[in-house]
């Protein structure tokens, strides 16, 4: 991902759900000028992903149970897009989830945790809580569920546009 950015300047770092684990990471290396988290997790400098659930307290969480990833991660995405969000999946990679995070502080950037409503995953008040405790910062809410770039993506890019904006 550094590689992919180049000699860029002026970045906006938008990270989505376990994107929230190696976005800081980039802003720490790139000079960004702005990191959104959307429906994310937010890890703390030197935890290892693996522990990220106990440590957040994740599974005292009041949320419902979902054995369907459609239920569980596209509930409010049109069903032929969600039926294609699925087929292009790809399982995430588990080599890495014992090493501690790099980070010893998090970046000096300004950061935006934007949580989804209806998030079945990452419920509203989960995210609520992560962002105060380990950010400091309060969430911005939209509507919907964990996928909000396939159910709700002019809203989501009109978010965007405005962050990017109030961050110059």
């Amino acid at each position: 991902m550094i590689e992919a950015v180049g000699d860029r300047t002026d970045l906006v770092v938008v990270a989505q759900s376990a994107g929230g684990l190696t976005a800081p990471i980039v802003c720490e290396r790139v000079p960004a000028r702005l990191l959104v988290l959307v429906a994310p997790m937010i890890p703390a400098p030197g935890e290892a992903p693996a522990d990220y659930w106990a440590n957040t307290g994740y599974a005292a969480e009041a949320r419902g149970q979902y054995d369907d990833p459609v239920a569980l991660f596209y509930p409010d995405v049109p069903p032929e897009l969600a039926s294609e969000a699925l087929k292009r999946g790809r399982p995430q990679s588990e080599a890495r989830m014992h090493e501690p995070c790099p980070l010893e502080a998090w970046p000096d950037v300004p950061t935006v945790v934007l949580l989804c409503r209806d998030d079945r995953l990452f419920p509203a008040g989960f995210i609520r809580r992560i962002a105060r405790e380990r950010l400091g910062v309060t969430p911005d809410e939209i509507d919907g569920g964990h996928t909000p770039a396939l159910s709700r993506p002019a809203e989501l890019a009109g978010r965007l546009d405005a962050y990017a904006a109030r961050f110059p």
